[in-house]
């Protein structure tokens, strides 16, 4: 399960999908209203996902100034980040179907490979 804070990635690629655009704070609040996982989600692991899908240019961020408060990054997805998200539904669909026949066949106690169950 390490690789689980990847899981971030689609949902925040999603999230900026449907707001056109958000605010890390606002993110991290929606975050977690659409975990995969229910794992609770650090606002450390979000900025270093936002970062990261910046510097790949999924992302794009510019500073906005708000009333009286501090400016604030706002971060908006980028045409590659559409194909990103994209690429994401696919492969968590294909993953999806995959757990699916897994869950079953393991539920039912049968073979997974057509082999017997070993111990």
């Amino acid at each position: 399960m390490a690789n689980i804070h990847r899981f971030i990635e689609p949902v925040l690629l999603y999230l900026l999908h449907q707001t056109g655009g958000s605010y890390g704070y606002e993110l991290l609040t929606l975050l977690d209203e659409h975990a995969l996982t229910d794992a609770s989600i650090e606002g450390a692991s979000l900025y270093r996902t936002l970062q990261r899908l910046e510097e790949n240019g999924r992302v794009s961020s510019e500073w906005h100034a708000a009333g009286s408060g501090p400016a604030r990054h706002k971060y908006k997805l980028t045409d590659s980040g559409e194909e990103h998200l994209n690429e994401w539904i696919t492969a968590l669909d294909q993953l999806s179907q995959s757990m699916a026949v897994f869950v079953e066949k393991a539920k039912a106690n049968t073979p997974l490979n057509g082999t017997e169950n070993r111990v």
